[in-house]
């Protein structure tokens, strides 16, 4: 019945879907990065497949559009494939699964089942034998409403999730849940113009399970659900629980799961537009650091003022020459910016040098 294709196993701060372990959210993050060029995609696809979705609800022959049919269902496969989240399903499965349902003879016999189901004539042992019309069913359906579901799934979460990503105060799952209760609070309804938080039609179960690259089996909570955009809602909220939630980068505007507390401004993703192929965390620390140096406060420019002050001071107690203090000073400042490029010689000897009695010392051997 390809239930695999949206169901996923809850244990602690993870969720294992399609045989990967990910972290809780994950999933929901992820499909707040589908692009409108993505989904533009999706819904040309969507539409041919609808037209067989149509057909097989009607009980109707749509045995002519099924090569249409199949090479959409396989057009929008390929576009998952390099969609997150949807690349963490098993592509080549799934490929296999289209290719052997999406035919004729698999829409005749679901007609059959459906029919019987509705007629309370089909008896138990003749379930098996429809289970590849009930899948090319379950495909169709999926697949042509994925569009416009993943397009309002967008729309509705958007603004939840901007409220969590400038929620910098407390980025745990206490913090979350305030900020959750406030932006439900108690007397709300999912009927009341917010239906997007409904994940009806879930089932849940409970089973024991090797979760991937361990031997040891897990209790882990089984849920199944009847679309991907009911799956992303339940995986955002789970993630909030234990304190996971979807942070915006920065640099370049995609969103990224935090798992901690600590306020991440950049994800690990290429920034895009960048020459030397470096991530946006990368660039982030970069720009942080100059930005660090850049202050009246940073250590080694403090050190820098120390001298400084100490060498006038020499001076203004005619203790020390003021040709040979203009030298100290010199060397003092490049000692400093040096020290700014340069994180081994800041970490190394830049503060032994720029102690009284080693300038001076150094001076000297520079005006000689």
């Amino acid at each position: 019945m390809n239930q695999e294709l949206m169901t996923l196993d809850f244990w602690q701060d993870t969720i294992i879907y399609e045989d990967k372990a990910l972290p809780i959210g994950t999933l929901a993050c992820d499909a707040l990065n589908v692009s409108a060029d993505t989904l533009a995609k999706m819904n040309e696809q969507c539409q041919k497949i609808n037209l067989l979705l149509g057909m097989l609800n009607a009980g109707q022959d749509a045995s002519a559009l099924f090569p249409m049919a199949r090479e959409a269902a396989l057009t929008m496969l390929e576009i998952l494939s390099k969609t997150p989240p949807f690349s963490y399903m098993d592509i080549p499965k799934h490929r296999e699964r289209i290719e052997k349902v999406f035919t004729a003879d698999s829409a005749q016999k679901y007609v059959e089942f459906a029919t019987k189901a509705a007629t309370n004539s089909l008896p138990f042992e003749e379930v098996p034998k429809y289970a590849d019309a009930v899948m090319l069913q379950r495909y169709t359906a999926v697949f042509g409403h994925l569009a416009y579901s993943l397009r309002e799934y967008q729309t509705a979460v958007l603004d939840f999730a901007e409220k969590s990503d400038s929620n910098e105060a407390d980025r745990t799952a206490e913090g979350f849940a305030k900020m959750f209760g406030s932006y439900f609070p108690p007397e709300f309804s999912i009927t009341e113009g917010n239906a997007w938080m409904s994940v009806a039609n879930n089932s849940i179960q409970y089973v024991t399970t090797v979760r991937p690259g361990e031997d040891v089996a897990k209790l882990v909570k089984r849920m199944h659900y009847v679309s991907f955009v009911g799956m992303f809602r339940s995986d955002l909220f789970e993630g909030l629980c234990v304190g996971h939630a979807p942070k915006k980068c920065r640099i370049c505007g995609k969103w990224f799961l935090t798992t901690n507390a600590r306020h991440t401004k950049y994800c690990g993703g290429y920034a895009p537009g960048d020459k030397l192929h470096r991530t946006c965390r990368q660039i982030g620390n970069l720009k942080g650091r100059e930005q660090r140096e850049l202050a009246d406060d940073h250590p080694l420019k403090q050190i820098y003022e120390k001298r400084l002050n100490t060498i006038n001071r020499y001076v203004k107690r005619g203790t020390l020459d003021a040709d040979l203090a203009e030298v100290m000073k010199k060397l003092a400042k490049d000692k400093m910016l040096r020290a700014l490029s340069n994180v081994a010689y800041a970490k190394g000897d830049y503060e032994k040098e720029m102690e009284q009695a080693a300038l001076k010392k150094e001076a000297k051997l520079r005006t000689k």
